[in-house]
């Protein structure tokens, strides 16, 4: 067993009126470790936790007794046991497939490993207790599907690595991956913790249907649907996204990361570029270097889940947000907006748009060039909330720290 380093997060919120729909966040001591807090809707309060373990953080891997195979056109790998396995060669029409026990952990170093395939996943994990993806030190790893994805039974392969189990993806070298539909999909979880990785997708880039979560790497995404998507299609508490570092250039057609339930943004450099920035029902930011274009809105709260509150909290790190012209927000909250610390520079014809409880207790927020001690709220499409019409914490375009012109913000 791996020794897991963990980190709780735990945010105290008010049950009062003026209480933020999620607070602070401390990491522990050990920059190792990761969580994430977030509140819900029933009962206001929540701590939730994420996880990387000894074995998720390490970007090398122990080889000494692993077992080499080579890649040849045509021919399946199959793995059905734990180990660490080398790939490596170049082939077409050919899947490393694991297919293990639900104890087994399975580790497969991509050693100049380059697949390209038609129509069926580069790798496929239908089943084990857990797989890490490792690119070796100085390696160059290719991975390509050029057609239509082919069912497996009622297995609908949508992506060039394909995961039934949670999967791990780790290393110092670099993994390219090309598809006419997703790149990476986990039907668990999906986490990053280091390597170069570069994807370029007709559909989402990175999917998991419970978490996809980060600390670590360099991820490069050009996608025609979302960056990071997160989404239970049979249950809507789960579908959640945790970033602690790493660096994330995102190209989307939609959205550059999407969570069901909570978006939390511990640490990390991300360069989004998209219709929309950051989407999810509950979404905080503690920490990090964040630039977002949007020709929609840069970060959204809207309900995705009904086991989270709709709430923008931003508590630090540095974000710059420009947006498009038209009915275009740079923070959106269909509930509330609270803003504690970090500097929140805003370039658009609308800064914020709330529709309930907004409050502004530290940090720097700067509207076209000029800073601002209220959060200003456009009209168009917020203002039906306690803070949206001047309520407490709120301001009605500007009122209650003075006439501002909604133009500028």
């Amino acid at each position: 067993m791996f020794k897991k380093l963990s980190a709780i997060v735990m945010v105290a919120l008010l049950s009062a009126a003026l209480t933020a729909c999620s607070g602070n966040s401390d990491s522990s001591a050990s920059s190792q470790s990761a969580s994430k807090s977030s509140t819900t809707a029933a009962s206001n309060t929540s701590v939730e936790t994420t996880t990387f373990t000894e074995r998720d953080l390490a970007q090398t891997a122990d080889t000494s007794e692993a077992e080499s195979l080579a890649l040849s056109d045509g021919n399946d790998i199959t793995i059905t046991k734990a180990g660490v396995y080398v790939i490596s060669g170049t082939a077409s029409d050919a899947s490393v497939i694991v297919e293990a026990a639900d104890d087994d952990k399975v580790q497969l170093v991509l050693d100049g490993a380059n697949i390209t395939n038609t129509d069926a996943p580069c790798v496929y994990v239908k089943n084990a207790d857990k797989v890490f993806v490792t690119t070796k030190e100085g390696s160059e790893n290719d991975l390509k599907v050029t057609g239509a994805f082919t069912a497996d039974g009622e297995t609908n392969t949508d992506a060039v690595i394909f995961a039934k189990d949670d999967i791990v993806f780790n290393g110092e070298g670099t993994m390219t991956i090309t598809s006419t539909d997703n790149g990476i999909s986990g039907k668990d979880d999906v986490k990053i913790t280091g390597g170069t990785i570069s994807i370029e997708s007709a559909g989402d880039a990175i999917e998991a249907n419970d978490e996809i979560s980060a600390a670590g790497g360099t991820v490069t995404i050009n996608s025609q649907k979302d960056g990071l998507h997160a989404e239970n299609d049979e249950d809507d508490t789960q579908g959640s996204i945790y970033i602690s570092g790493g660096a994330f250039n995102i190209n989307a057609a939609s959205d550059g990361i999407q969570g069901t339930t909570t978006v939390v943004i511990d640490g990390g450099t991300f360069n989004i570029t998209g219709s929309e920035g950051i989407e999810a029902t509950n979404v905080t930011i503690n920490n990090g270097e964040i630039t977002i274009s949007a020709s929609d809105d840069g970060i959204n709260a809207t309900t995705k889940s009904t086991a989270q509150s709709v709430c923008i909290t931003i508590n630090g790190g540095n974000i710059k947000i420009n947006m498009g012209q038209g009915d275009t927000d740079g923070l959106d909250s269909n509930g509330d907006l609270y803003i504690t610390g970090g500097t929140i520079d805003i370039t658009g014809q609308s800064a914020c748009d709330y529709d309930g409880r907004a409050e502004k207790t530290g940090g720097t927020l700067i509207v076209n060039g000029q800073e601002t001690d209220s959060i200003p709220n456009q009209m168009m499409g917020g203002g039906g909330g306690r803070g949206g019409m001047g309520g407490p914490g709120g301001d009605m375009g500007g009122f209650g720290g003075g006439m501002q012109p909604q133009m500028g913000f």
